[in-house]
């Protein structure tokens, strides 16, 4: 953007979306076609599954109250497995055996500052890829250790109230907003591109955002 001033762009995802983390990296790839363009990237929470209660629940129990059954689940999901092996990710939909509820994941990206897209990509690798348990405290603790934040601190926080009510607001805001699928990119805070699409696509909203933009400014 003009004057140096980064583009920003909103994510709102989860992180046990398949189709988020499979749209992460495909902005990640849009961004890299678009090195001269300046951006700021913020990760936005939503909750694909809000009635997961927070201790979460089983895979199987969960597939089979949103699917009807696991073999229908995986009858209908191996495209989304090879959207993620085609972008260079793992999808071991096999290792997963809890589904949780992801509030004290966005808690932990909130944490994260900096390293909020460390951070995001590190839990959906071990939902996607490992098969980690993100309703356990001690996962959920190594994974921010890992990416650089004090791991007694975030036990410390992780054991009261801190920005659950802030998340669970910043969630509920995006779906009045009208987003009712993720993930949801937002460019410069006007232009907004619905689904993982892929990266030349999402190169083009980086390009005609600032322009948009400076046209509106210009008409002011």
């Amino acid at each position: 953007m003009s004057n140096g001033v980064p583009l920003s762009i909103d994510v709102v995802s989860d992180v046990v979306c398949p189709w988020c983390y499979i749209g992460k990296r495909f902005l990640e790839k849009a961004i890299a076609l678009k090195p001269e363009i300046p951006v700021a990237v913020r990760f936005r929470p939503y909750f694909l599954n809000p009635w997961v209660p927070r201790e979460g629940i089983s895979r199987e129990q969960y597939l089979i109250t949103k699917f009807g059954s696991v073999e229908r689940y995986n009858s209908n999901n191996q495209r989304v497995v090879d959207a993620a092996a085609l972008a260079g990710l793992t999808y071991a939909r096999d290792k997963i055996e809890r589904q949780p509820n992801t509030l004290d994941c966005h808690r932990l990206i909130r944490w994260a500052n900096g390293n909020a897209a460390q951070m995001k990509q590190r839990l959906m690798e071990l939902y996607f890829a490992e098969g980690g348990d993100l309703t356990s405290r001690d996962v959920l603790v190594q994974a921010a250790a890992d990416c650089g934040l004090d791991a007694d601190d975030v036990r410390r926080r992780l054991s009261t109230d801190e920005d659950v009510a802030e998340v669970e607001a910043e969630a509920s805001s995006a779906k009045e907003a009208g987003i009712d699928g993720v993930p949801c990119f937002i460019f410069g805070g006007l232009l907004a591109v619905s689904g993982a699409q892929p990266p030349e696509y999402l190169a083009q909203a980086i390009e005609r955002a600032p322009q948009e933009l400076a046209r509106r400014v210009a008409a002011e």
